[in-house]
C-alpha cells in the first residue's frame, strides 16, 4: 500500500521534492498545504492532491503517513513536532530549525515517537559529493577546509533570498551544508567559530545580513572556512569554491572546460561537480611528484531534481528497512550548532566557543 504524503510548502524545492515523491509508486501525494493556495497552479502529477492554506487542517483531516516539510525555516521545527506527534514520518529541508534547542526537541520527539525524520542535506545523497568525501577522508590530518557559495540572485531568486532573509542569514540558511561536509570527513570535534556579516543593501531587514563568512576550529588542528553572499551585487568570479587540503594532498571540485557559462544562481550548478580533481602530495628525491593528479568526470551526474528523488528513496527505504537515522539527525543538530555560532559571532564580534 502507497504511503500517504503531504508536502507542505511548495516553492522551489517543495515543488521539486512534490513531483519527486510523485515518480515513487510507494508514495501517494494525497495533499498539498501552501499559503494562498487557491492562487496555485499545480502540475498534472499533483492533480489528485487535495489542496490546503492550513497546515493543522490538512495534517488532521489527511491523517498522512508522511509529512514533507518545505516552508521557510522558522516553521519547520513546529510543523516537524506537529507531524511526528501525529504519527507521521517527516522529511524537512535545511536547516531543521531557528534554534538549536529547537532543533534538539525535533530529534527527541521522533526519537520518542518512533519515527523517521530525514533533513534536506541533499549532498549525502550526491554520488559525486560522496566520492569527494571518501577522497577527502584520505587526506590525513589536520585538514583545511575552504567552500563558498555565493550568488549573484535575480528576478525571483532575490525574492526568495530576501524572504529567507527574514529568518536567516546566508551562512547559516546554506552554511549547514557545507559544514555538515567538513563534519563528516573528519571525525574531529567542533570547537571554536568565529565569523564576519555585512549587510550590502537596504533591501534586507536592518538587522541582517547578506554577505558572512565563518571559520570553524577542530580539536585536531583542521580549520575551515565558508562564506555565503546573495544579491544582485555579487561577484561571480571565483563563487563555487569547493577544496579541502591535507598532509597527504588536496581534493578539489572543479569546472571543466566549456562550463564558463554556469550562473552563481543555477540552482543546478550548487549540486553539480563536474570534475573532482585529486592532487597527491608524495614528493621523490628530487621533490618531483610520485603520482599525478587525478581527474574524476562527473558528467553523468543527477541534476537537482533527480537529486531531491534519491532523498525521498532514502527515507522510503529508512521506513521500510527501519534504517537507523540517529547519527543522521545528530549530525544536523551539530552542522545547525556551529552555523548558529557563526551567527552569533557576527552579532557580537566575539569568537564563540562550542
Amino acid at each position: 500500500m502507497s504511503k500517504k504524503v503531504l508536502v507542505v510548502g511548495v516553492g522551489n524545492m517543495g515543488m521539486s521534492h512534490a513531483l519527486a515523491y510523485a515518480r515513487i509508486p510507494e508514495f501517494d501525494v494525497v495533499g498539498v498545504c501552501t499559503r494562498h493556495i487557491a492562487e496555485r497552479e499545480l502540475p498534472a502529477a499533483l492533480a489528485g492532491a487535495k489542496r490546503f492554506a492550513k497546515y493543522e487542517e490538512a495534517l488532521a483531516e489527511l491523517k498522512p503517513d508522511v509529512v514533507s516539510i518545505n516552508t521557510l525555516p522558522d516553521t519547520h521545527a513546529d510543523y516537524a513536532i506537529k507531524a511526528l506527534e501525529a504519527g507521521a514520518h517527516v522529511f524537512v529541508e535545511k536547516p531543521l530549525a531557528e534554534t538549536v534547542e529547537s532543533a534538539q526537541r525535533v530529534v527527541d520527539t521522533a526519537r520518542r515517537t518512533g519515527k523517521k525524520l530525514v533533513v534536506g542535506y541533499i549532498l549525502r545523497q550526491h554520488p559525486s559529493w560522496i566520492k569527494f568525501v571518501e577522497i577527502a577522508r584520505q587526506l590525513g590530518s589536520p585538514l583545511i577546509f575552504r567552500m563558498n557559495l555565493n550568488q549573484q540572485s535575480r528576478g525571483p531568486n532575490w525574492d526568495w533570498h530576501k524572504r529567507l532573509m527574514e529568518t536567516f542569514s546566508p551562512i547559516v540558511d546554506c552554511g549547514v551544508h557545507y559544514v555538515d561536509v567538513m563534519c563528516q570527513i573528519t571525525p574531529a570535534k567542533p570547537i571554536r567559530v568565529q565569523a564576519m556579516g555585512v549587510r550590502l543593501t537596504d533591501e534586507v531587514p536592518a538587522s541582517m545580513y547578506n554577505y558572512g563568512q565563518l571559520q570553524v576550529a577542530f580539536d585536531d588542528g583542521s580549520v575551515g572556512w565558508y562564506e555565503a553572499g546573495w544579491g544582485p551585487m555579487m561577484s561571480e568570479t571565483a563563487f563555487f569554491v569547493k577544496d579541502v587540503i591535507g598532509p597527504k594532498g588536496s581534493v578539489s571540485i572543479v569546472m571543466a572546460d566549456g562550463s564558463g557559462d554556469v550562473k552563481s544562481d543555477d540552482i543546478n550548478a550548487h549540486t553539480k561537480t563536474n570534475q573532482i580533481l585529486w592532487h597527491h602530495a608524495a614528493l621523490d628525491a628530487q621533490n618531483n611528484p610520485i603520482r599525478g593528479d587525478e581527474r574524476f568526470s562527473m558528467a553523468d551526474e543527477p541534476d537537482h531534481d533527480a537529486l531531491c528523488e534519491r532523498e525521498q528513496r532514502y527515507l522510503l527505504k529508512a521506513i521500510d528497512e527501519n534504517v537507523d537515522l540517529s547519527d543522521h539527525m545528530d549530525d544536523a543538530v551539530k552542522s545547525l550548532r556551529i552555523v548558529i555560532a557563526a551567527d552569533k559571532s557576527v552579532r557580537t564580534g566575539q569568537v564563540v566557543t562550542l
